[in-house]
């Protein structure tokens, strides 16, 4: 399991959001000397989101996105306003090492096919939920502002066979609350998908990514790479925790290596 660590770009800015909501902002200042301090830190990869472009659809803060693929030495994921093969080009072309689509792959599942075929190992799906009283979970598009009227269940059987390089998986009533993942909910991912699974949501201590690193099912052979036959999580997404000084990034890197 490898850390990403997130950085969340709002009018230029880097920033947090409490449960998606863009009411609920708190300001960490320069993306790029964010993205710097991570990669110093050693933190193996990046997880880089456009929220203007997340909610408008227009790449509003991309010379930024790419700006920090040229700031580090190591890959960055990044997602927010994906919504075209034109848009995947762009990020790929400017220094992205693999490309997040979330409202595109509900929208335009042909889209997300065509991508991942062209660009194998580059492109991944974000499946962002909202979960009810009853469990029934729906997935969330457009910046976390607009139901899909989906669950993650037909969502990740929809992408079955897509080729995606991974899945990031974020329960947003957890995202930026600290409070612990949703590890229930990602188990049962992980029990659905042979897909790489990356968690997101939630994670405010290192205690919480060795749960994560821990975290295992057995449902066949594991693309994570564990070698046990059980399926593990190939990833974990967290900013607020970082930023914070909750956790570091050494901290979180030596958490996610319990994963075998």
């Amino acid at each position: 399991m490898e850390l990403y660590p997130a950085i969340d770009i709002r009018g230029g800015g880097a920033v947090r959001l409490a449960q998606g909501d863009f009411d609920r902002q708190s300001d960490y200042g320069d993306p790029v000397a964010l993205a710097r301090r991570f990669a110093a830190a050693g933190a193996p990869w990046l997880h880089v989101v456009d929220l203007d472009a997340a909610r408008a659809g227009q790449p509003a803060n991309r010379p930024t996105v790419l700006a920090i693929a040229a700031a580090v030495d190591i890959p960055v994921q990044s997602g927010g306003g994906v919504r075209s093969e034109a848009d995947v080009d762009e990020l790929l072309n400017g220094g992205v090492a693999r490309v997040v689509l979330g409202t595109a792959a509900l929208d335009d599942p042909q889209l997300v096919m065509a991508m991942a075929g062209m660009h194998p190992g580059r492109v991944a799906v974000g499946i962002d939920y909202r979960q009810d009283g009853g469990g029934v979970t729906e997935v969330a598009v457009r910046g976390w502002e607009e139901g899909s009227g989906r669950t993650v269940d037909e969502v990740l059987a929809q992408l079955a066979g897509a080729g995606v390089a991974a899945v990031i998986v974020t329960n947003i009533e957890r995202d930026g609350m600290l409070t612990g993942p949703d590890l229930d909910g990602l188990r049962g991912v992980l029990a659905m998908t042979e897909i790489p699974v990356i968690a997101s949501g939630g994670v405010g201590a290192a205690g919480d990514v060795e749960a994560l690193a821990r975290l295992e099912v057995a449902s066949g052979p594991s693309r994570a790479g564990n070698g046990s036959g059980g399926r593990r999580l190939s990833g974990v997404i967290t900013g607020r925790a970082l930023v914070d000084g909750r956790m570091s990034v050494e901290e979180g890197v030596a958490a996610c290596a319990l994963s075998g």
